[in-house]
């Protein structure tokens, strides 16, 4: 098999080290195509692949493209690389927005999977939601599960609307995450703790956490009354939180993603 990924930024190099780490492609059949010269020179130091720097005949070669550009680059995507187009071929999209049936208009190919990856996927901790157009055949949808996996956990759904509500979710939601962290960070930090110190009890925290919940049966419910006794110092938080509608605010947040990542499927029609 061999694969072509285009798109030399953070995602795409991700997806090529985690192919080639988890024996799935050699060097020998991974491409890659990068516009910028810069990224290309220090992806070619890596030895994941042959890098090219323009499309060219070499595009038909591939099996699988996996887009991996920025979904305002989308036009110069299309209009560079459907020359080269094998209508056989399967692609894989990561374009935030960027909706199944504007990739096959445009290359005037059938056979389209598109995913919402998120940041971890970096670690081989990530989260893809994933669809496909009804072109795409079971052995090839599966082959490119198996790829994902490389880089995390994998959903696939049925309605490719349920793409735009994952990038609110699992898409976004390192971002989330973060923000709360670095909010207890420098809470603690005024409460008299050093920023290492902080830092470590906010790590620790978040990830024993995690880990707990993954070990144990138990809805997220049932773990904050395990912690938070009546009249402690929890349940002051908790209390804290729901009279200033944290919960509200995460939802509104969330909508608002959702909303945004709607927007983006506009691009490119």
């Amino acid at each position: 098999m061999k694969i072509l990924i285009i798109g030399g930024g953070n995602m795409g190099k991700t997806y090529a080290k985690s192919f080639l780490n988890a024996h799935i492609v050699t060097p020998e059949n991974l491409l890659i195509l990068e516009r910028s010269e810069e990224k290309a020179e220090a992806l070619s130091k890596l030895d994941i692949g042959t890098v090219h720097g323009t499309p060219g005949n070499y595009i038909k070669e591939a099996d699988l493209i996996v887009l991996a550009v920025k979904p305002q680059d989308v036009r110069l995507l299309f209009d560079s690389i459907e020359p080269y187009i094998d209508k056989q071929q399967v692609f894989l999209s990561i374009m935030a927005g960027i909706n199944i049936s504007t990739i096959s208009k445009h290359l005037g190919a059938p056979k389209i999977i598109r995913a919402m990856p998120n940041l971890p996927a970096q670690i081989g901790k990530g989260m893809t939601v994933f669809s496909s157009s009804e072109d795409v055949t079971r052995i090839e949808l599966v082959t490119v599960q198996n790829l994902l996996n490389a880089t995390g956990k994998t959903l696939y759904v049925e309605s490719e609307k349920a793409i735009d509500a994952a990038t609110a979710v699992s898409g976004s939601g390192p971002a989330y995450v973060f923000y709360f962290m670095k909010s207890m960070i420098d809470t603690a930090i005024e409460l008299g703790f050093k920023r290492s110190e902080a830092e470590l009890l906010c790590f620790q925290t978040f990830s024993g956490a995690v880990d707990l919940f993954n070990k144990h049966n138990y809805s997220c419910e049932e773990w904050i009354k395990m912690v938070a006794s009546r009249g402690g110092t929890t349940e002051a938080a908790l209390n804290t939180f729901d009279k200033t509608e944290v919960k509200s605010d995460i939802r509104e947040g969330m909508s608002a993603a959702f909303k945004r990542a709607e927007e983006l499927s506009e691009l490119g029609n």
